[in-house]
């Protein structure tokens, strides 16, 4: 009889095991995966992601569906002509708030162009500190008076003085030649005051 009654506690624990262990899948099957990204290396500040870079700072990820917030990023059509507001973390769950579309910020000018200058034809440009993705305040210095010429100006790249483009994570090659945006009606007063000597070159540091 006890030996029964052990065959028959055994079972019972089985059953019960079995039925716990099917319970257990069935939660979870009720649970929808859904892909989402996060930064397979650091992105620094103002990089712009690219078909050529994407792949090495984006990474796929499987999550629940129920996790994932509305504003993650999903799929690559979302990724391209995107740039970093600020330095990213390697691991970090990637959001379109983290980012912002280069588009966006040339949809104020009417014919956007690319302008481009060396450092040595600024009496000032920030000690060659800027890269890609910095805003900067351009301003013009005639006699004693200061004019804020164009404010927020997207530098586009940075060139060290071989013309080599200086990544966003190098900290420490000064940067000798600047793309920026520009309206290109505002090309040609640009190139006037670079050459008269009078354009002052001022870094946004609130963004």
């Amino acid at each position: 009889m006890k030996t029964g009654g052990v065959i028959a506690a055994l079972l019972s624990a089985v059953t019960v095991f079995a039925v716990m262990v099917q319970m257990e899948k069935n939660v979870l099957t009720q649970y929808e995966k859904g892909a989402i990204y996060v930064a397979a290396a650091e992105i620094p500040k103002g990089e712009t992601v690219t078909e050529s870079n994407y792949g090495g700072y984006f990474a796929e990820r499987q999550l629940d569906s129920s996790c994932i917030p509305d504003s993650a990023i999903s799929s690559p059509d979302q990724i391209r002509g995107l740039v970093a507001k600020t330095d990213i973390e390697q691991g970090v769950l990637l959001t379109l708030g983290m980012f912002e579309p280069v588009n966006e910020m040339l949809e104020t000018m009417e014919r956007p162009v690319i302008a481009g200058f060396k450092a040595e034809d600024l009496y000032q440009v920030v000690s060659g500190v800027l890269r890609s993705g910095d805003r900067v305040h351009i301003y013009s210095a005639k006699e004693e008076e200061v004019t804020l010429v164009w404010q927020d100006v997207f530098v586009q790249q940075v060139f060290d003085a071989s013309g080599t483009a200086i990544a966003n994570g190098d900290n420490t090659t000064a940067a000798q030649r600047i793309n920026v945006y520009l309206d290109q009606a505002d090309v040609e007063r640009f190139y006037g005051e670079l050459a008269a000597g009078s354009l002052r070159v001022v870094k946004n540091c609130g963004e």
